[in-house]
């Protein structure tokens, strides 16, 4: 009894009904994308900001175009069969100047989270140099080196990240925020050894504060993903189930408080996409609202609407142009 009323504090407790989407809400923001895998709104202008990660730049929607905002990235590879190129990730605002970008183009151990003041509409593009860097993590002692710094979610305090460099730790990161200062990135949540499965991807900060973990699992194995929520004090291990899906990159609140996952489904992209995750007795029933191919991340936008990036068909090894950024209209 004391989980489900552990569990009914997390997820909204009505179960809705199945959600369709009908074509007139959904529109695509912008296409020719290279493997896009971070959208985030700035506050007060609303203006949407892209992660080009293959592109190694940040981009900015301007009139249906993309803006180059922040150029120079590194590039690596991530994964077997097939491979995507990767450069920056998880991206979020701390306020209307400053974006927090989460390094995946470098080496490991050569990756930080960096911040950067984000230059006005028009004018020219900054190098990836100039932000503030905030780690990194290196090999040190038992601990390996630490890169691909997936999904970043703040709090008025800190910055979180996921890790996807020693796989046998699974770590979330964080760095304490201080005005303009950062504190130093420090290892945080070893989530494998919470959670049971590897790959710590999609990341946010519940309603209540609590930082909220989708483990990804391991790409080869089917319905292995996790959610689990952490006491974002502390790091202790609050609440941790099963939910059914592939390969979660990403979660987020919808402004009603309903709590949405994109599942990648990297061994079954057919049934990727994105999902209402709805309490269900001691767990978690994933109620699934529309498909996508291959979805990387998500944001709910000043509006309500839904924010939504997917790398799109990738033929022969071909990753140029196939990504998009697509919105759904308020309402989830």
């Amino acid at each position: 009894m004391k989980f489900f009323i552990t569990l009914s504090t997390f997820l909204i407790l009505s179960v809705l009904p199945d959600a369709a989407i009908s074509e007139e809400e959904i529109k695509v923001v912008l296409e020719g994308l290279k493997n896009p895998c971070g959208v985030a709104v700035q506050p007060g202008s609303g203006d949407i900001f892209v992660a080009d990660t293959a592109a190694g730049k940040i981009v900015r929607v301007v009139d249906g175009r993309a803006e180059d905002v922040i150029t120079g990235f590194g590039q690596d590879v991530y994964g077997q069969g097939p491979k995507y190129d990767l450069g920056p990730l998880g991206i979020s605002f701390l306020d209307r100047k400053r974006l927090v970008v989460g390094d995946g183009g470098f080496p490991d151990g050569e990756e930080f989270i960096r911040v950067f003041e984000v230059p006005e509409k028009s004018q020219p593009a900054i190098s990836y140099d100039q932000g503030i860097k905030v780690g990194a993590l290196p090999a040190n002692g038992n601990h390996r080196a630490e890169g691909n710094f997936y999904g970043v979610a703040l709090t008025p305090t800190n910055i979180f990240c996921t890790c996807n460099g020693d796989d046998t730790k699974g770590w979330v990161a964080t760095a304490k925020i201080n005005g303009d200062k950062f504190g130093s990135l420090k290892r945080f949540i070893a989530t494998k050894e919470e959670s049971g499965i590897d790959a710590p991807v999609g990341i946010t900060i519940s309603p209540r504060g609590e930082v909220v973990v989708g483990q990804m699992g391991e790409i080869d194995v089917e319905n292995d993903s996790q959610l689990t929520f952490y006491n974002a004090t502390n790091g202790k291990m609050l609440m941790n189930v099963k939910t059914g899906l592939h390969d979660i990159t990403a979660l987020a609140y919808s402004p009603l408080g309903h709590l949405y996952a994109l599942d990648f489904a990297w061994i079954s992209l057919k049934n990727g996409g994105l999902f209402r995750l709805d309490k269900q007795g001691n767990g978690v029933n994933a109620v699934k609202i529309m498909s996508f191919d291959k979805p990387t991340s998500m944001t709910f936008s000043e509006d309500g609407s839904l924010l939504i990036t997917e790398m799109g068909v990738i033929t022969n090894g071909e990753q140029s142009g196939a990504g998009r950024l697509i919105r759904l209209e308020a309402g989830l």
